[in-house]
This record gives C-alpha cells, sequence and structure tokens, in this order.
C-alpha cells in the first residue's frame, strides 16, 4: 500500500467497509461505561512502535492507538481534525497551515508542540532514517513554526496527498533528541499522545496498552487493550471459541463454522481495501526475463484459488487498485489461464521437459522457492495450489514458511527470496509512489521486488502533481495497466474482510472507515464486565 496508515487501518478489523456489509452492531442507547478490556491477537508482532519505522500491520495497529497524526479519517473516510483542529490552504494549493491543538499532552505529561512537527519531518526526510514515507515529505520546499502552535509547510509544487500525508503519526521530539533514532530504546516503549499508552511489551508474547485519562478527546472507555501474538490462524479461532480473545479476522472456512461458535459475537463481512500477490525478485536473473513472468501467469488458475481457499468470498485482482477504488482499470482483462500457452513461451526459451517431468535448461530444472509468512493459512494454502498449478507445466516451485518477523527483515528487507505471497492494504488515495517508483528500492522499502519503468515513474510524480480528479483518475488507471503488463506482481486476489467482535461491546458502528474508527468510544455495560483493571 501507499503507507500503513498510522490510524487504526491497518488490520482488517479496521479496514474500510465500503459497500456489502453483511452484519452490523447498532450503537447502543444506554449510558456507557467505564471499564473492561479489549483483546486481540495478531500472527505476527510488532517490529517498531514507531510509526516512522514501522512498515508492518501488527506495529501500525498498535502505533494507532498511541500516536496520533495532524489529520485522520472520519467515519465516511473525510478528512477531519486530529492533533491539528483547523488548517488553511493557501498559494494555490502549494502551502498548507495547520493549527494545533492546545493543551495536548505526550503521555509523559510534556507538552505538544509545533516542535514535534517539525522534528517528525526532520526524521522522515533524513536519509539515515529507515523509512520507507520520506518520499511523501520529499516535495516539501519547508516547514515552518511561526509559535508553538502553528505549522506552516510550503511544497516546491502540487503535491495531491498533502493533507492525507499528514496522518502520519507525530512523534515527541523531547523523547528522541540526541539518540540514534533507529535504535531508541523508545521504538519499544513508546511515548504518544493517543487514546492508549504504551504499558507493556513482552516479544512474541504480548503488547499492553491502557487507556490515557488525559486524552484530548476525552478517556476511552476501554480500560486496558491486550494485543496477543497468537502465530497460527487455527489456534487463534480456538482462542475465539473458548472467548478467550474479543476480536479476530476469520478465514473463510471459520466464517462459514457452526453458527453456535458465534453465538456471542457480532460477524461483519465487507469488501476489503487490499489485494494479495505474489512478487516476484526482479535482482533474480531468473525472473528478469518478462517472458518468464508472463509464462508464470499463463500457469495460475486464480478462480482456482478463490474457490478452493476463499470459498468464492473475494474476486481475481488485475492490478494496485481494488474495484472500490476510483482508480481501478475495469478495461484490464487478466492473463488467460493456459498451462499450454506458458509451456509454449518457456519451449521458446529453450526450456524442455525431461523425464522427471520437470523442466530443464543447461543442465538446470526450473526451480524456484515461495516463501510466505508462518500462520496465515490462506497464503500458504493458495501457495498449495499454485505449487500445484507450476508442476503441471513442469515448474518445481518450492514453498518456505518463515516467522513474521524473520520473514520482513531478514528476507523481504534484504531481497533475499525468489518469489513471496504477501497483500497490500491500502490507502484511500491511490498514490502508490512508495510501492511502484523505481527510487524506492533501499532497505525497509516498500519497492522491495525492485521494479523500475520510466514510464510508471512518471506517471507517479504526474499523479501527485494534479488536484483535477479526472484527470487523477487517467494517469492511476494508466498506472493501473502498465503494472499489470509489466509483471512484477501477479495480482491473485481482492479478499474479503470477515472480522467478529464480541457482543458486549457497545458503539460497534460499521462505517466506509470500517468497525474501528470509534474506537475509543466502545464501551461494555457495567454487568457485562469481564475484567477489572489492576494496578
Amino acid at each position: 500500500m501507499k503507507r500503513i496508515l498510522p490510524a487504526v487501518f491497518a488490520l482488517l478489523f479496521f479496514t474500510s467497509c465500503g459497500d456489502g456489509i453483511k452484519k452490523t452492531a447498532a450503537p447502543d442507547s444506554a449510558e456507557p461505561s467505564y471499564g473492561d478490556y479489549f483483546v486481540t491477537s495478531s500472527i505476527g508482532d510488532a517490529s517498531y512502535l514507531n510509526p516512522i519505522l514501522a512498515t508492518d500491520n501488527a506495529s501500525g495497529s498498535i502505533n494507532g492507538l498511541i500516536f496520533n497524526g495532524l489529520v485522520k479519517y472520519d467515519k465516511n473516510l473525510k478528512i477531519t481534525a486530529d492533533l491539528a483542529d483547523s488548517w488553511e490552504i493557501s498559494d494555490n494549493g502549494l502551502a498548507v497551515t495547520f493549527h494545533l491543538r492546545k493543551n495536548v499532552l505526550w503521555h509523559d505529561g510534556a507538552p505538544f508542540t509545533s516542535d514535534d512537527v517539525k522534528f517528525t519531518y526532520e526524521r522522515l526526510i533524513d536519509p539515515e532514517v529507515k523509512t520507507p514515507f520520506g518520499s511523501d515529505y520529499a516535495l516539501i520546499k519547508k516547514l515552518e513554526t511561526p509559535d508553538k502552535h502553528t505549522v506552516k509547510v510550503t511544497y516546491k509544487e502540487t503535491f495531491a496527498p498533502a493533507l492525507e500525508s499528514w496522518m502520519m503519526g507525530i512523534v515527541p521530539r523531547h523523547i528522541f533528541q540526541g539518540s540514534d533514532f533507529n535504535s531508541s530504546p523508545a521504538n519499544r516503549r513508546p511515548v504518544g499522545t493517543g487514546p492508549f499508552v504504551f504499558k507493556e511489551w513482552k516479544t512474541d508474547e504480548k503488547i499492553v496498552l491502557e487507556s490515557n485519562k488525559n486524552y484530548f478527546e476525552g478517556r476511552p472507555y476501554i480500560d486496558r487493550y491486550i494485543f496477543r501474538i497468537i502465530p497460527d490462524q487455527s489456534v487463534e479461532f480456538l482462542e475465539l471459541r473458548n472467548r478467550s480473545i474479543d476480536e479476530m479476522s476469520l478465514t473463510p472456512d471459520q466464517w462459514n463454522a457452526y453458527k453456535e461458535f458465534f453465538s456471542a459475537y457480532n460477524k461483519f463481512r465487507y469488501p476489503a481495501f487490499q489485494y494479495v500477490y505474489m512478487g516476484f525478485n526482479l535482482y533474480n536473473p531468473f525472473f528478469s526475463d518478462i517472458r518468464v513472468r508472463r509464462a508464470l501467469a499463463h500457469a495460475l488458475n486464480k478462480n482456482e484459488i478463490i474457490n478452493g481457499v476463499l470459498l468464492g468470498m473475494g474476486k481475481p485482482a488485475t492490478g494496485p487498485f481494488p474495484p472500490q477504488s476510483w482508480a481501478y482499470n475495469s478495461e484490464v482483462k487478466d492473463f488467460e489461464y493456459s498451462p499450454e500457452k506458458a509451456r509454449e513461451i518457456l519451449f521458446s526459451l529453450g526450456w524442455r521437459t525431461e523425464k522427471d517431468g520437470y523442466l530443464h535448461k543447461d543442465g538446470k530444472v526450473f526451480e524456484f522457492t515461495i516463501m510466505t509468512n508462518q500462520g496465515n493459512k490462506i497464503r500458504s494454502l493458495s501457495a498449495e495450489i499454485i505449487q500445484s498449478q507450476l508442476k503441471a507445466v513442469g515448474i518445481k516451485a518450492n514453498i518456505r514458511i518463515i516467522e513474521w518477523s524473520s520473514f520482513i527483515h531478514q528476507f523481504i528487507d534484504k531481497h533475499n527470496f525468489d518469489a513471496v505471497i504477501l497483500g497490500w492494504n491500502l490507502s484511500r488515495d491511490p498514490d502508490q509512489f512508495a510501492i511502484w517508483n523505481s527510487a524506492q528500492t533501499k532497505e525497509g522499502q516498500y519497492n522491495f521486488v525492485g521494479y523500475s519503468n520510466p514510464e510508471v515513474d512518471r506517471l507517479l510524480e504526474n499523479g501527485r502533481r494534479v488536484f483535477d480528479l479526472k484527470k487523477r483518475e487517467r494517469i492511476y488507471r494508466e498506472i493501473h495497466a502498465k503494472i499489470f503488463n509489466d509483471i512484477p506482481y501477479i495480482f491473485l486476489y481482492y479478499p474479503e474482510a470477515l472480522p467478529v467482535v464480541h457482543k458486549r461491546f457497545k458503539n460497534v458502528e460499521a462505517a466506509p472507515a470500517g468497525i474501528g474508527w470509534n474506537f475509543h468510544k466502545w464501551w461494555v455495560p457495567a454487568n457485562e464486565q469481564k475484567y477489572m483493571l489492576t494496578r
């Protein structure tokens, strides 16, 4: 995605709903009560509790509760106030002046000021800081802080996603100043301004947050947020059935389980604003030839994955924008599933089928490894189907499942892979500069496959420079088509989100922004509360 949003949109639980919501939990009319815990889970642990450094969903979901941006999305995906309570756009869109809320405190009691915004900006453009988000701030000509509660940002040229880019979580200057930003202890013991305060982090076990009684939008009703690491979706489901977790994103087979399993939960179903893909390491000479990638695209039957793994709860993907996006190009036609065409292409490149049933060339078998992360049943099953489909055309695909943190930091960030199955949760603005621009390939950045197309680079830059929606629509639809045809990924499917939430939580409201947009306003009636906060 363009960014892992530093708000509560990082996990499927918080992914925007769009149309097709199958179930809602109506807001409760009773008087809200303080108390109780919310226990959720993830198959992978967080990496950095720092919104500038974090690149994974687990980190993003926690950071969204600890930190605030200057602006955020409201329930209808309109940009609204967060740490800035107002702003003005001037100079034909080249300048934005933010007026910051007064009397906002960091969790350690220090005042939040414009100095923190300036410090955050300086870290985002610092080449020594390992952030994938720097490109969103490279067009800033200058950032001025005329007083403690005013920030004026002047751009070198028009930047259409300028306001949205300031959803980035602001970090505290007084905590990080004078230390190595990348390795600061604060990356594991964060201090933010958000609705929840960091309490503890036990690696690969849990992260615990407590309500911020001084939160500027009012103290959250829920006393404690517990983020458990359960590295297997099947085990997660057992925990759900035992009612020891309050929320999870279901797999399709879990969604179809016996109704009595969900007697204590509200179920939701809607198109997720994301896609799942198989990406190729384009630095690998094996995949640098687009003809090889095209053959692989013809060898895959996406409908078999959607019907067999997703149980029909998804659609074939044709590019980096889902059908709900105005950037989606409906004219892009998917590669025909044709093992015959796949073999024909590979034969033309000199590959021949030997007695073992696999393709060989120059004494080597056509063999590579597909990697994906541990605990994600859908991705591992998809890999098995892909493995079988590739074997049918003579390709030997091995599968390697790796623990999440190692997968990201030792393989993805280091470009140490052949092919990977992963997914992107997307921002509503279609600016995907960070994923596809040829300069965004450093360690920790999002173009880890090494994609490079000068024409796409130009279009990505142009898409940022115009405000006119029709012009942007034409640009991004062209980007959709070009990236599809270049095949840096085989876009597999657009999934549906299938979250469940325990029924004791009230004010859970499904909206275009998802079901977590108002999480700090969720509450549990006193007579239904399960846990009591002890200190």
